[in-house]
């Protein structure tokens, strides 16, 4: 690791997409949030272009996924271009919860939201939300009310706090 490398650990935001037609290098979004404090927390796309690497991120990762990924700033260098992680070695720290139904399809997800946990359930509308550390939160009427009620549990508890 080359003394500008930074490792930072994080969640797959969403699936990896391919960076080119062959499949040699992808790209990936990962959520990270280094402290408690929802202003801190951010969604960083990251790309690799080791082939080898690039085919297993396409391959074995699934979003919630947690990662620690290594690598570069790359720093826009005009005001529409973004900043990304060219990442340089990837480890799998812990895979997504997997919930399935009958046929194997997914009727039920975890969802993160900074230092929450929500289980949204596909044959229901409440949304039961806990924190990351296991604290109960509440439930939410509907997905739609998971910020909310995020919100009104910050203001008695301290923001991100159990």
């Amino acid at each position: 690791m080359g003394a500008n490398a930074i490792v930072l650990d994080g969640f797959l935001d969403e699936e990896t997409v391919p960076g080119d037609p062959r499949g040699s290098t992808a790209r990936f979004r990962i959520f990270v949030s280094p402290t408690d404090e929802r202003t801190d927390e951010m969604v960083l796309p990251c790309t690799v272009t080791d082939p080898a690497m690039a085919a297993a991120v396409l391959q074995d990762l699934i979003p919630g996924d947690k990662l620690r990924v290594t690598g570069y700033f790359r720093v826009p260098r005009t005001p529409d271009e973004p900043i990304w992680l060219a990442v340089t070695a990837l480890e799998l720290l812990q895979t997504a919860p997997q919930h399935t139904g009958p046929g194997d399809a997914i009727t039920a997800m975890l969802e993160r939201y900074g230092p929450y946990v929500c289980y949204i359930d596909a044959d229901t509308d409440e949304v039961p939300v806990w924190t990351e550390t296991g604290a109960w939160v509440g439930v939410a009427d509907t997905p739609a009310d998971i910020a909310e009620l995020l919100d009104s549990y910050e203001q008695h508890h301290g923001v991100g706090g159990d």
